[in-house]
């Protein structure tokens, strides 16, 4: 039978992929020229690999059913679904990392310069861990996330009170740079899809945008709750109820997955500070006076125990890698 062949290059990548893709037995492995056994036979130049089904497995002889094989460069998609349990502990991490930075640099004394140091080296290790690991794995893309929530807040803090940078002026300017970064990810990668960071390049996109989602979030919610007068009640109604509208827009259809995504992500960071500030700030100043320290340490068993869980999942259900 003429018709695709494969090259000894192609059979040693295919070799290398058995722990990814089932080859059955009699399977033929085409590509242009002729066809070679899975496994052995004559190799040809060749360009497209593709598995084929065995040819007796169809009633019809001359039809096949193409599967793709992933190539050696194909990987796990390096974030986790988005379901409800995500946006739970995404809300939790962005309250704990409004309330932890307060608690380093007020309730520990440190200031808001060395908690930056600080919080700024454990995020580099922790992205450093994130982006090495070759698949998604929960606890270290939480640790990853509840750090560049701290960051994230304390660029806009340190920008405001050790600056004197006004509000409205750093909500312009993370607008922009969260724009750039989807600007620059869109014109490079052609999407701006949560469902494939399946490259070091998207990656590290994807983490760019979170970084400037949390800044963003922190220097506009501040504007809204603090220079607008609005209280944190208020201003967590108000920022629930963006969610709320967002989320009723994508189920009609109005905007696509992609914009519901980033537009429900930074509303969450100034949801979640909002409930942070209510939750720990005094009553003499609108708030339920119930400790940093304190709500710190709930708020970090509950996400512990979250990703706990989601570890356990992920290991009952592990992933595929992502064909690109």
């Amino acid at each position: 039978m003429y018709g695709p062949c494969v090259t000894r290059s192609a059979f040693t990548r295919v070799h290398t992929l058995r722990h990814h893709v089932s080859v059955p037995t009699g399977s033929r492995l085409y590509t242009r020229g002729r066809c070679a056994p899975a496994g052995g036979g004559a190799q040809h130049d060749a360009t497209t690999l593709e598995l084929l089904e065995k040819p007796h497995a169809s009633p019809i002889r001359d039809h096949v059913t193409e599967t793709r094989v992933p190539s050696a460069t194909d990987l796990f998609n390096k974030v986790p679904a988005v379901t409800l349990v995500f946006w739970i502990i995404k809300i939790l991490a962005t309250t704990v990392g409004e309330t932890a930075a307060d608690v380093l640099s007020t309730t520990f004394h440190l200031g808001l310069v060395i908690t930056s140091y600080v919080m700024g080296a454990a995020l580099i290790v922790a992205l450093i861990l994130q982006i090495r690991a070759k698949r998604y794995v929960p606890t270290l893309y939480w640790i990853a996330v509840v750090f560049i929530s701290v960051v994230g807040t304390l660029i806009s803090d340190n920008l405001v009170e050790n600056l004197g940078v006004s509000l409205m002026t750093t909500t312009v300017i993370f607008s922009a740079a969260l724009i750039g970064v989807f600007v620059w990810w869109y014109a490079s990668e052609r999407t701006l899809s949560v469902h494939t960071i399946d490259t070091r390049r998207r990656e590290l996109f994807y983490w760019a945008a979170i970084l400037f989602t949390f800044s963003l979030g922190t220097s506009g919610g501040d504007l809204l709750s603090e220079r607008l007068g609005l209280g944190y009640t208020v201003a967590l109604g108000l920022f629930a109820l963006g969610i709320a509208v967002v989320f009723a827009l994508y189920r009609f259809h109005v905007i696509n997955g992609v914009l519901a995504f980033w537009s429900a992500y930074i509303l969450t960071r100034p949801l979640g500070a909002s409930a942070g500030d209510l939750l720990t700030q005094p009553a003499t100043e609108g708030g339920l006076g119930l400790g940093r320290l304190a709500v710190s340490t709930v708020i970090l068993v509950i996400v512990v125990a979250l990703v706990v869980y989601l570890s356990a999942e992920e290991r009952k259900h592990p992933p595929s890698p992502v064909a690109t």
